[in-house]
């Protein structure tokens, strides 16, 4: 047969090894000898090149010693090359049927294949001596494939009858048995000994996958070639033999805690720490592998787990607000942490969040844990409500206890922002709405203790006693201002100065509207420049004191400066440039706001107010809803000008 070529000496086919070459006869011609030209050497003296020739004479190991030694290739083609001889096309009849020969090959072959398979069935376990074996025994193999394409190219050929062989499918169906077999015994994995018993089985099956595949990464793959895709093959086996088990639990029925280590194996564990892991990742396919338990089968266990953690949130956060309720009531102070009051936040965070993050690994979709963040609206809602009711009642602990809960609401608007992945939108815009309104209704709280301490400093501006002796009324509104932040230190640093922020806008609010009620009138252009004068200098010392504390009301320090220069104009068409240029910079300023303004100056006549307004309303940008820029729409006006 054409592919099993006969060498020169029809022993062996081509490329196999052939025995160590006899010594050849001398040549004749004719019947007669040819004198040999070469030296005989002296008798009992060894020569240098028969010692140099004894040291490099190969020692030719038979079957059976091969065999012994392990040396299971070098084995594999010595058979080869007696099958090649039994069974060659060249072969006679006679020799073709020596029964005796083929018996003798056959049961070799049986013997070779035997230690040949031993090697594959304990390679997981093997040392670096075994693994010398295991590559033989490999290559081995693939001597074996190649003796079934030769014999399969001539299906004229009088083949042997234990051809094809089929070693590499003998040999994938071998690595499935030895998988089964070690994912069935477990008791020498090291690990999940302090577990519930189901868990432990997850456990050591888990680390048994982990365990055996780093040993085909790190020793069984430099036994093989690439074309078995080694990896590749224990990794399909134990993720089916692994997927299998997992089934056959999932079918229990499994309590929370159960379904719980379950899902983080399938979910977390396995794919993240097994197959990307990182002597793994480089050397697997792990999209070729699907599913290590059903869609459906996981889906149903993550809706179980869910629902289960969405309740526990409920309760542990419902918990917290009742406990905060009751202490609140009880009329002590809350816990100082860092010399600030603090209150529910901490809490009810590190519960949302463990819940949150626990979901999202357990889960097969991250962003189906969100639906547990639906517990903080709703904590959220019920939040609002208990301080609401809280503030209507008369307490001692009041202000502590806003105080501290203006520290839990930034904390709670941080987190939000800050893992703002874990909120659906809708969610998360509720969440900040809730947080604000609520943080709106303490410091609105705190802002009217001080207001209320100060409504008689305030009563002072933008009367004559103020245009008079502006000095004692402003070091007086100085003074109360300080007074009233330094009782507020007990604030959480940042939500202080948010309170001085808000205090800032406060304070330049009642200025203006103290201003515009009409107390004052401006008679002649030396009052008038004066209280322009005032204006502008009160203007530095309340953004003085206020931004040295911490406001960033920055846009604060133009408002009164700019009022200051439509009282000094005395020109009716200059005046009507800076009212349109007051407009434009806080686009909210009314028709009313710009009449009391104008009436401080009794130098305006009728005609000239009217001129003012209509360039107003003709060069007034629209104001739109995007507009930011709000202060006089804070500013009530309660009577209207006679003259227009």
């Amino acid at each position: 047969m054409g592919p099993l070529r006969r060498n020169s000496r029809g022993t062996g086919p081509v490329g196999a090894e052939t025995p160590e070459k006899q010594p050849a006869e001398p040549s004749t011609l004719k019947g007669k000898f040819i004198k040999a030209h070469f030296k005989l050497p002296s008798f009992g003296k060894k020569t240098k090149d028969t010692i140099e020739a004894k040291q490099i004479e190969p020692v030719v190991l038979t079957f059976e010693e091969n065999l012994e030694q392990g040396h299971l290739s070098q084995a594999g083609k010595q058979l080869i090359q007696q099958e090649e001889h039994l069974f060659g096309r060249e072969i006679g009849k006679e020799e073709r049927e020596s029964t005796e020969n083929k018996e003798k090959l056959e049961i070799d072959y049986e013997a070779l294949h035997k230690h040949m398979w031993l090697s594959v069935d304990c390679s997981l376990s093997a040392g670096a001596e075994e693994l010398e074996g295991l590559k033989s025994a490999v290559r081995c193999i693939q001597q074996e494939e190649e003796q079934d394409r030769r014999w399969l190219q001539d299906p004229g050929a009088f083949c042997p009858v234990w051809r094809p062989r089929h070693c590499r499918q003998t040999h994938d169906a071998l690595l499935e048995k030895m998988v089964k077999k070690r994912m069935d015994e477990l008791e020498g994995v090291i690990g999940g000994d302090n577990l519930s018993s189901l868990k432990r089985d997850i456990c050591k099956m888990g680390l048994r996958v982990k365990e055996d595949l780093l040993k085909v990464a790190r020793d069984l793959k430099n036994c093989y070639p690439e074309e078995f895709d080694i990896c590749n093959v224990y990794t399909r086996l134990y993720h089916q033999a692994f997927s299998k088990r997992l089934m056959k639990i999932s079918e229990f029925e499994l309590d929370i805690d159960d379904s719980a280590y379950l899902l983080s194996w399938v979910n977390d564990y396995y794919p993240n720490e097994i197959l990307k892991h990182p002597e793994l990742k480089e050397v697997i396919n792990c999209n070729s592998l699907g599913d290590l338990l059903p869609v459906e089968v996981t889906r149903a266990l993550e809706d179980q787990y869910l629902s289960d953690k969405e309740t526990k949130v409920k309760t542990w956060v419902s918990t917290a607000l009742r406990k905060q309720e009751e202490a609140w009531l009880s009329g002590a102070l809350p816990e100082l942490i860092e010399e600030y009051y603090c209150s529910i936040s901490i809490d009810v965070i590190q519960c949302v969040d463990m819940a949150v993050n626990d979901a999202r690994s357990i889960v097969g979709e991250p962003h189906r844990a969100q639906q547990i963040m639906c517990q903080m609206k709703c904590f959220l809602m019920s939040y609002k409500k208990s301080l609401e009711d809280f503030l209507k009642g008369k307490h001692g602990n009041t202000e502590a206890v806003i105080k501290a809960n203006l520290a839990s609401l930034e904390q709670f608007e941080n987190y939000i922002a800050k893992e703002s992945d874990f909120f659906a939108e809708e969610t998360r815009t509720g969440c900040l709405s809730l947080v604000n309104a609520m943080k709106d209704c303490g410091y609105q709280y705190l802002s009217n203790i001080i207001h209320a301490n100060m409504k008689v400093r305030y009563r002072k501006l933008g009367t004559p006693s103020w245009l008079t002796k502006n000095s004692d009324v402003m070091r007086d509104l100085l003074e109360g201002l300080r007074g009233h932040i330094e009782k507020s230190r007990d604030l959480k640093p940042s939500c202080l100065e948010e309170l001085i922020g808000r205090l800032h806008s406060d304070v330049i609010v009642e200025y203006v509207k103290r201003l515009l009620k009409r107390k004052l009138r401006l008679k002649d252009k030396g009052q008038q420049e004066t209280a322009a004068s005032l204006l502008c200098e009160d203007s530095k010392k309340l953004h003085t004191l206020f931004t040295e504390e911490g406001s960033k009301k920055e846009e604060l320090r133009h408002i009164l400066p700019k009022i200051a220069e439509v009282l000094k104009t005395q020109d009716p068409s200059i005046i009507q440039l800076e009212i349109v240029t007051l407009a434009r910079d806080f686009p909210d300023v009314s028709d009313r706001h710009v009449s009391a303004l104008l009436h401080l100056k009794t130098t305006l006549s009728t005609s000239n107010i009217k001129m003012i307004k209509e360039s107003l309303s003709e060069n007034r940008n629209p104001l739109t809803s995007h507009d930011t820029r709000e202060f006089f729409s804070r500013i009530p006006i309660k009577w209207t000008m006679l003259a227009h």
